[in-house]
């Protein structure tokens, strides 16, 4: 017997030794944070949902661990953070280890009969075969008979992008909207937040007939039922930033009463849990379910079945490159406190990415803080960052109170910082490399392993020249590796200031050096430098030549000149739009750069 079937065999033994396995039902929205009638907020039209947490679990404290799709569900699917496995960013693509399968893998080779109806979006490339079938006719009803199934529907209409959909007559009240802290108080946003929350209502529809359609097909007795939102709302400082805004998801799951043996701790019949759980403890959580063991290299912990480990005392989120624009923020929450390390805090906040900007209530906002006519709470997302963030949940639900220089909460600070940096060093954080070296130093392995090497990336070093730089502090760029001469760079765009080291770093042999070091001198130097600068900026943003990693990074620096890059608009002018070798998910990031460069410079 070869090695797959002996696996096959073994985890089937495993599992037979029941009475019978629980079939599994996933419900998933998009975009969508705890807004629910059952998670306490009165706005919110919910029957479904309601009912189903009625008699189900509520866990109070469950985060995505990434505030957009893609690497989001990556950490689903694979049970590793992708800041492990070089997929963190929105959108790439990437491997895992031979040894490492995504987790209906597992569950298929175990008898089950695994379907996904419809979205994927994974930043990895398949492992084996995942699925028996992932399409919009994708259905457990299509199993053989006596099979027990994993299925997982997910729905759209609570995405981003529905929020901004017109013409749209609103259902909700506007006049009742609660406005968030950070957003200007007006119709369009108010507009924005109601259209949110009837398309939560359309969902909830659409969960009830699926459970419905359960109950019907008299399964409900036989399935254990998840439902969640994928991270928080498509409303901007919600999706793409790793605050609680941004992490906080709904997750309700019902145990029938044959298979309360798995329940969660605590569970009972309209219960609350406020264990910490997260996307990474998905994967195991679910092979626990089904009897398999989780795989000693999964990341999370499951929070349920035969296997259940026990609960941790943090949780962590992330934030890497969002489309066009490179940013590099971590997070991690315990039962009160969020902290946020920012890495790259000469960024704003709301960097112009052209996707966030389709929405009205982005629109206003950037016009309003533009026009001085914010408060301080609403003009803190067009604003450089603080290095270090944090937040009493308890005392401020929207996180506009940064604490991180209290006094009183120092002690909180430094527990919360040290809980981030050791995760970031038991991983072995990829996402302090440029996003181009990722892939180059991997060539031969996966990010993965070459996270693991340190001949090919000597992590403590470019971690520390990371905590360094983005705290302000001088780092020598006397270093042998490019990465940690990036971070040496890139802290002069922290501190504001050009000198003959940073001048020499023009001709430094990496690319992602040479454009940082160009953006500081482009910024900060004299008229020769910037001229200089800029000269090499164009050149380094033609991603025919250069690819598109370094291309994205150049074209961003040239952004963040504003009107000085006037002096190379014939350059960027005859910038290729098309072209470019790297994956078809990275291809619409420089056009979207250049019209945007092309547009400002023309204005």
């Amino acid at each position: 017997m070869n090695r797959r079937n002996f696996l096959a065999s073994g985890a089937a033994a495993a599992l037979t030794a029941a009475d019978e396995r629980p079939n599994i039902l996933w419900i998933t929205c998009e975009d969508t944070g705890p807004q629910l009638g059952c998670y306490g907020d009165p706005f919110a039209n919910t029957p479904n949902l309601d009912a189903l947490a009625a008699r189900s679990l509520k866990f109070l404290n469950a985060w995505s661990n990434f505030p957009v799709c893609a690497p989001a569900r990556t950490t689903i699917i694979s049970g590793l953070y992708p800041s492990s496995t070089g997929s963190e960013h929105m959108r790439s693509m990437t491997r895992l280890p031979e040894n490492m399968k995504m987790f209906p893998c597992y569950l298929r080779e175990a008898g089950y009969y695994c379907t996904n109806n419809v979205k994927e979006d994974y930043n990895l490339e398949h492992t084996g075969k995942v699925w028996d079938e992932s399409s919009a006719k994708a259905h457990y009803r299509n199993r053989k008979q006596g099979q027990p199934f994993f299925a997982v529907f997910n729905n759209t209409i609570t995405h981003e992008s529905q929020i901004r959909r017109r013409p749209h007559t609103l259902v909700h009240d506007p006049s009742k909207v609660r406005v968030r802290d950070y957003h200007p108080d007006t119709p369009e946003v108010r507009h924005d937040w109601a259209q949110y929350y009837d398309n939560i209502t359309t969902m909830d529809t659409w969960a009830g007939k699926l459970l419905g359609e359960l109950e019907e097909a008299g399964l409900a007795d036989s399935t254990i039922v998840f439902f969640y939102g994928d991270h928080g709302s498509g409303m901007p400082r919600s999706k793409r930033w790793p605050y609680n805004s941004g992490l906080h998801v709904p997750m309700i799951v019902h145990m029938p009463e044959k298979f309360r043996q798995l329940a969660p701790k605590g569970y009972k019949a309209g219960g609350e849990s406020d264990r910490l759980v997260s996307f990474v403890d998905l994967a195991p959580t679910i092979l626990s379910l089904a009897g398999i063991q989780p795989q000693p290299w999964h990341q999370g912990h499951a929070f349920a079945g035969k296997f259940m480990a026990p609960e941790q005392p943090y949780i962590y989120g992330f934030r890497g490159r969002m489309d066009e624009r490179y940013d590099l923020t971590r997070s991690v929450r315990d039962k009160r406190y969020v902290y946020l390390r920012q890495y790259m805090p000469n960024r704003a906040y709301g960097q112009h990415v052209a996707y966030m900007f389709e929405t009205p209530t982005t629109q206003l906002w950037k016009k309003l803080n533009d026009e001085g006519k914010l408060k301080p709470e609403q003009r803190i997302f067009w604003n450089e960052k603080p290095a270090e963030e944090l937040y009493d949940l308890q005392a401020d639900r929207d996180e506009v109170r940064n604490l991180a220089s209290s006094p009183s909460h120092q002690a909180v600070l430094k527990r919360m910082r040290k809980a981030q940096q050791n995760l970031a060093r038991k991983i072995k954080d990829v996402g302090f490399l440029p996003e181009g070296e990722i892939h180059e130093r991997s060539k031969g392995s996966t990010p993965c392993e070459m996270g693991h090497d340190a001949g090919k990336y000597p992590f403590d070093r470019v971690f520390a020249a990371a905590e360094a730089a983005s705290m302000g502090k001088p780092v020598s760029f006397d270093d042998p590796d490019p990465a940690v001469r990036f971070w040496v760079a890139q802290s002069y765009l922290v501190r504001k200031t050009v000198n003959d080291p940073l001048r020499k770093a023009l001709d430094d042999s990496s690319p992602y050096v040479r454009v940082v070091a160009a953006e500081a001198l482009g910024r900060y130097g004299a008229p020769a430098d910037v001229e200089k600068s800029l000269k090499l900026l164009a050149g380094m943003a033609d991603a025919r030549k250069h690819g598109v990693f370094v291309s994205v990074l150049a074209l961003n620096a040239l952004d963040f000149l504003s009107g000085k890059a006037r002096g190379v608009l014939s350059e960027v002018e005859k910038l290729p739009r098309d072209g470019t070798p790297a994956h078809a998910r990275f291809g619409g990031y420089v056009p979207r750069l250049v019209e945007k460069i092309l547009r400002d410079l023309k204005s």
